[in-house]
């Protein structure tokens, strides 16, 4: 592992020098707290409410829409939280600690699934952030979709703790806007008439269930990018309530109010709800919120990019060392800039239409790296692990793991008959009416069976790694 120094590092420095490495105890900072107004603003964007639209559009109530979104969404983020604690007591990025399941080489499996949420959630917020601006801007996408994708970048290039910044910030503009905006929605539209009020559907409810979950599952990735430059002995209750509260409550929000909205306005167009209800206030307010929410992507885009590069970085090092520099940093953040906007011109004009099944696709590659990933934290290692060899191809994690990498794919396989896509639905899932439980069953048969095959380890001979691992960072053997 190439690792950074510093003459004083103490220090604080504009753009951040770390990537993919450890973070020595040293340079540890930050509040718990701050985990919550970052998780509130990185998912309280447009996107967000684009999955409340879903119960409306197939006949469900608003109150069983809000139900169905409070539930999956608080079901989803009890997974993503977990995530949280793992950043302070490894020092690492979310996805290269998950060497230590699948194996050096091995992880490459999930990291394209993940590259692929990282680039389809950019592009998404190009669109929409494009969209937002063409209220007051010309909408010319061969221009704001490079200067979005631009200043994302820039954000990310500066790092850690300006994305901290920006969110933490964001989340006061948006609670005032959405707050001021939601007592609109209730109070100056009018309440659907009962024939088009819609009702109770199980096979809508199961779906919007499944997207809310989805949804904020697909957070897990990011997790402890944010959460590892905290001190090792962080609390981690508060740090998982901190990360569950931002994200949840976010999300049911957004969602719900959503949900609301299309019920009442009809519609399935955020910037165009958004703008109309902020408008009953006084004319202009409804793009003033728009605005505020197009902030926002660009932060969360900013968010996306920098995941991105740092899981792409662990791939690439796993088959050839890459220096953990800023240069590196700077080269894979503007590669993944290019990819987003080259995809984000070039896709259908549809590709918004899509995107409940964009969600789902997240959903069935995430589950059972998620279920492999905590079982393995909390169940398995109990969050201990010999950092230097997760970056060695020699170490005690090996370069392919096979119990990560057969827990992983079979718990995806048998998902597969519950898959319900616009493109697929798998034969259980036409039986259900095209209801979605695929999660509950990638869950619990990936991470059963990575908890089978962990009796098998050798947890001597990686108690042995671990002291000496822990004596090359620090220089001592215990916290």
């Amino acid at each position: 592992m190439t690792q950074t120094t510093s003459a004083d590092v103490g220090s604080a420095r504009i753009i951040e020098q770390h990537s993919i490495d450890y973070v020595p105890w040293s340079e540890r900072r930050g509040t718990l707290w701050h985990q919550g107004p970052f998780w509130f603003a990185g998912n309280f964007v447009l996107p967000t409410m684009v999955v409340g639209f879903t119960g409306p559009e197939m006949g469900l109530s608003v109150g069983y829409t809000f139900l169905a979104v409070a539930l999956g969404a608080c079901f989803g983020t009890f997974f993503m939280a977990f995530h949280a604690n793992q950043g302070p007591r490894m020092g690492l990025p979310q996805m290269i600690q998950s060497r230590a399941q699948f194996g050096r080489r091995g992880v490459v499996v999930p990291f394209l699934a993940t590259v692929f949420v990282y680039v389809g959630f950019m592009v998404f917020d190009t669109i929409l952030g494009t969209q937002g601006l063409g209220l007051i801007l010309p909408d010319g996408k061969w221009f704001w979709y490079p200067v979005l994708t631009a200043l994302s970048i820039v954000i990310a290039v500066v790092g850690h703790d300006l994305l901290h910044f920006i969110q933490r910030w964001m989340t006061y503009l948006l609670v005032i806007a959405f707050a001021i905006t939601t007592i609109l929605a209730f109070t100056s539209l009018h309440a659907p008439t009962a024939a088009h009020a819609g009702g109770w559907s199980g096979t809508a409810f199961l779906v919007q269930f499944s997207l809310a979950a989805g949804y904020n599952i697909s957070y897990a990735v990011y997790v402890s990018d944010y959460s590892r430059y905290l001190p090792a002995d962080s609390s981690a209750p508060k740090l998982i309530f901190w990360t569950y509260l931002g994200a949840a409550f976010s999300a049911v929000w957004l969602m719900g109010l959503g949900a609301v909205l299309a019920s009442r306005l009809g519609g399935a167009d955020a910037i165009a709800l958004i703008k109309d209800t902020g408008d009953h206030l006084f004319p202009g307010f409804g793009t003033i919120v728009v605005l505020i929410s197009t902030l926002a992507l660009i932060s969360i885009m900013g968010v996306n990019a920098y995941g991105a590069m740092l899981t792409s970085v662990s791939g690439i090092d796993a088959f050839r060392t890459v220096p953990a520099t800023v240069r590196v940093r700077v080269v894979g953040l503007v590669a993944i800039g290019v990819i987003s906007v080259v995809v984000a011109l070039f896709i259908p004009t549809d590709y918004l239409d899509s995107f409940n099944s964009f969600v789902l696709l997240m959903l069935y590659f995430l589950v059972p790296w998620t279920a492999v990933n905590l079982v393995d934290f909390y169940a398995v290692r109990h969050g201990e692990y010999a950092i230097t060899d997760i970056f060695r191809a020699r170490g005690v994690y090996g370069n392919w793991s096979w119990r990560g990498l057969v827990a992983y794919s079979v718990g995806f396989v048998v998902m597969i008959p519950f898959f319900s896509l616009s493109f697929y639905t798998g034969p259980i899932a036409d039986k259900l009416h095209g209801a979605d439980v695929s999660f509950a069953i990638g869950l619990v048969v990936a991470g059963g069976l990575y908890y089978v095959f962990s009796r098998s380890l050798d947890h001597e001979a990686e108690a042995r790694a671990r002291a000496a691992s822990q004596l090359e960072l620090e220089g001592t053997p215990q916290l």
